[in-house]
This record gives C-alpha cells, sequence and structure tokens, in this order.
C-alpha cells in the first residue's frame, strides 16, 4: 500500500501523520509557523512529500457543523491549490475533519497525557485522525 500523508492545518500550527506500507497512520510533528505565514507550512510538506516519496495527502478541511464552509474551511481549500501548485504531481484530498480535535483529545486523555502536554501534539493526533478516515474510506471504497 502506497504512503500518505495526513495535514491537520492551524493558524500557526501544522500537524503532520504519515501512513506506512501496511496503511497505518502515525503521528509525525507539530510543525509551528509564524501565524498566518502558510508559506512555512508549504514548504515544510513540499520537504516531507520530497523525503518521504508520498504523492497522496489528506488535508483536513474543517466544515462548520451544518456541512457549510466557513473561513477555516477556505483557508484549507487555498491551501490544497497552493500544494497543487508546488506540487503537481500530488493529489491533494479534503478530508471532512468534524470533531476530530474531540476524538483525538480524547484519546491523549486516554493515554494519561496533562493538559500542556495534550496541548502540544494535539494538531498531530488529530492529522492522525485525518489519515485513518481517509484511509478507512480509500479501504471502502474498494
Amino acid at each position: 500500500m502506497k504512503r500518505v500523508l495526513g495535514l491537520d492545518l492551524g493558524t500557526k500550527t501544522l500537524g503532520i501523520a504519515v501512513s506506512d506500507s501496511l496503511g497505518i497512520a502515525h503521528g509525525r510533528e507539530n510543525f509551528r509557523f509564524q501565524e498566518k505565514a502558510y508559506r512555512q507550512a508549504l514548504n515544510k510538506v513540499k520537504e516531507v512529500l520530497e523525503k518521504e516519496g508520498i504523492d497522496e495527502i489528506a488535508l483536513g478541511y474543517p466544515l462548520n457543523m451544518d456541512g457549510s464552509a466557513g473561513e477555516r474551511a477556505k483557508s484549507s481549500e487555498r491551501f490544497k491549490a497552493q500544494i497543487e501548485e508546488l506540487c503537481p504531481n500530488v493529489t491533494v484530498y479534503l478530508v471532512d475533519e468534524r470533531l476530530t480535535t474531540v476524538m483525538a483529545t480524547q484519546w491523549l486523555y486516554d493515554a494519561g497525557l496533562n493538559g500542556r502536554k495534550r496541548h502540544e501534539v494535539i494538531d498531530q493526533q488529530s492529522a492522525v485522525a485525518i489519515l485513518e478516515s481517509h484511509l478507512r474510506k480509500k479501504e471502502m471504497q474498494g
């Protein structure tokens, strides 16, 4: 199975997860960048893609609970377009990420991480949840 990159884009952090050859998602890192300096995040994505030989991305798409696209979702749409322009051989999928932060917070709480530690890795764990959601959907589609 080919490897996939999972991303959770915030205004100053980028949660990164990568699937292994068995299709299991693993948290990679929380990349911090200057607030709204998305070019830094974009360069980090390109670096990981090149280093890992990955050509597919599952990018979190933070829709509102009613399914509409607010400003954060539009930011993900713009980031997707920028990735595709910078890396034309990469396929980027927008993945509905509603409730992934809730799931990731619960995982970290269950793992016994205190509030500060959870805060340090929450975006990375959200990227894992986004990536797992994408991989499950692909598996179901066959």
